[in-house]
């Protein structure tokens, strides 16, 4: 419900939307119609919807508006990536990253007004929790993306792929993710592929389960370790659900889902993560599960004790990752120059929590390297 008091439309997808067009008394064809109009055309004004009639069109003012995110700032970096502040309640917002390429084009979408996880090389854990974003802030995300692309699904394809890999933890808000990614794979919504959604999680087991039963998408996980000892260290969440249950958990996702292939995500952290010996580690894990690895370069934010490995020493793992048959990839950096990297993003967070007063006083008594 908006602040006028009336449903925001972008909050349902399809189902939803025909479930509320039939309190009106309205056939599911209107519900396709309005759902049309909002994602192929960008039309957020009832009264623009031609193939309506009026007085249909006037009920639907009464009851319902289509309210996107306020855009508060936007930025284009020198390699074209695009970076928007959206502006939520209470003084907080959220940061939404559109990265073009040649052949593609992926926006990163976030989850989460801050994030309560607390990983110790990403930006948005050293900013807090608020709250978790409503499916509406979410599929706004992507309807300002593609409203400034000029995107029309099945036509013009600008943006062709999304991945939840923003601010948040997408599985801890999972009914609105889940929600958010049907419209964006829907034929009456942004089009996509499944295969082209992508959720990413710091591997929560059971939700992972619960995933596979309810999206069909493909599905990253963040490991960025190799063993129980370091992941723990630099990602607590390791402690509830550890390397083993992870992979257990990634395993049962493949077996519901033919020809499904995990992403792990591995970012190179200096002298931390990035040796020989890690990387014969992480053979081991990539052989328990179809899988390819993702290495990412740290990307740096104010306040880190990380640093990025060596370009030299990246190849070099990479190398050892390729020479025993796991598919392995370095992600190139994009939009670091706006802060737009990954684990850069941080946008405003009214932090419920302790952690982002305590990264600050820490700032302030010169204390360096606190996350």
């Amino acid at each position: 419900m908006g602040a006028s008091g009336k449903v925001n439309l972008f909050e349902h997808d399809r189902n939803g939307l025909r479930a509320l067009f039939a309190q009106l008394g309205e056939k599911p064809y209107r519900a396709d119609q309005v759902m049309k109009w909002i994602y192929h055309r960008h039309v957020t004004d009832f009264a623009q919807m031609t193939d309506i009639g009026k007085a249909l069109r006037d009920k639907l003012e009464a009851a319902f508006e289509i309210v996107p995110p306020k855009a508060l700032f936007e930025k284009q970096a020198n390699d074209g990536t695009y970076k928007w502040l959206l502006g939520m309640d209470g003084g907080n917002a959220i940061e939404s990253v559109f990265i073009p390429e040649t052949s593609r084009g992926t926006l990163c979408v976030s989850s989460q007004v801050g994030c309560a996880l607390a990983c110790q090389f990403c930006s948005t854990g050293a900013q807090g929790f608020n709250r978790n974003l409503a499916a509406a802030e979410i599929t706004g995300q992507v309807w300002i993306a593609a409203r400034h692309l000029g995107n029309v699904p099945h036509h013009q394809r600008k943006l062709t792929n999304v991945v939840m890999m923003g601010m948040g933890e997408p599985l801890l808000n999972f009914d609105n993710v889940v929600t958010a990614m049907s419209v964006m794979r829907d034929d009456l919504g942004f089009g996509l592929a499944n295969k082209r959604v992508t959720l990413s999680t710091a591997g929560l087991v059971p939700m992972i389960d619960r995933l596979s039963e309810a999206s069909d998408v493909s599905l990253a996980v963040s490991l960025h370790a190799p063993n129980d000892e370091l992941r723990s260290e630099l990602m607590p969440i390791n402690r509830k659900y550890p390397i083993k249950d992870l992979l257990a958990a990634c395993q049962r996702y493949t077996q519901r889902k033919a020809r499904t292939t995990i992403t792990f995500e591995y970012t190179m952290l200096k002298g931390i993560n990035d040796q020989p010996e890690h990387a014969r580690q992480l053979i081991k894990l990539m052989r328990k599960v179809p899988s390819k690895v993702n290495l990412i370069p740290f990307n740096p934010f104010f306040g880190t004790r990380f640093e990025r490995s060596e370009e030299t020493v990246i190849r070099a793992f990479q190398k050892i990752l390729l020479d025993a048959d796991v598919l392995t990839m370095v992600r190139r950096t994009r939009g670091d120059d706006i802060d737009a990297a990954c684990g850069q993003l941080k946008g405003q967070v009214v932090d419920r929590t302790r952690r982002q007063a305590e990264f600050r006083r820490k700032l302030e008594q010169g204390i360096p390297h606190v996350a």
